[in-house]
């Protein structure tokens, strides 16, 4: 099965964009060659991106005139927008599903191939995470705190319990984190609930 990995920056204190939408003007605090030797790394390792609708549209309106390693994988990718209402696409290799998005992703993870990306696409990220189905999350903590804006991780009845499988510091300030669903995952916000076996 697929793994799907969620990779992300946000500020210290939480946030992955400030109040207004693509307020992310703080990411060139952290973007040097050793973090875009670090984004080379994990995108090689996926053959598909993921994205929501808002953020679909702010990409595909960047990378198509960009160049360099980065744009050249990001445009030539496999690309899959989740939306009800996006009426075509313009970027190339892209599809939009209009499904239930658990179930569209589900079958994604069982198709063979190598990993799924997920990044941005907040509301998206937020549903997945609901459902147990990010089988890894990659953050970067940027060392900024910008006082107010959207917080990716967004209020659940349950919470999630995670294993850090690594930390690293890069020279920018930067510090990226791994984790992985531990192996009982689910809590409830008030104590022990249901038990999630994680893969």
């Amino acid at each position: 099965m697929r793994r799907l990995i969620m990779w992300n920056l946000i500020t210290l204190d939480g946030y992955f964009e400030g109040a207004n939408p693509w307020e992310i003007d703080w990411h060139r605090h952290v973007v040097d060659d050793e973090f875009d030797a670090l984004s080379l790394k994990q995108i090689r390792a996926a053959d598909t991106l993921l994205f929501g609708r808002v953020t679909y549209e702010g990409m595909a309106a960047f990378w198509p005139s960009q160049q360099g390693e980065v744009a050249d994988l990001m445009n030539g990718m496999q690309k899959v927008v989740f939306s009800r209402t996006l009426k075509g696409v313009t970027w190339a290799n892209t599809r939009i599903l209009r499904g239930e998005v658990r179930d569209e992703v589900r079958r994604l993870k069982q198709q063979r191939g190598k990993d799924l990306l997920i990044f941005g696409s907040g509301g998206l990220c937020s549903t997945l995470m609901k459902d147990r189905l990010i089988d890894e999350y990659r953050v970067g903590v940027v060392p900024i705190v910008l006082g107010g804006g959207t917080s990716l991780f967004k209020p659940e009845e349950e919470s999630t319990r995670l294993k850090l499988v690594e930390s690293r510091s890069l020279k920018s300030g930067c510090v990226y984190l791994r984790y992985k669903l531990h192996s009982t995952a689910v809590m409830s916000a008030d104590g022990p609930g249901r038990q999630g076996e994680a893969g």
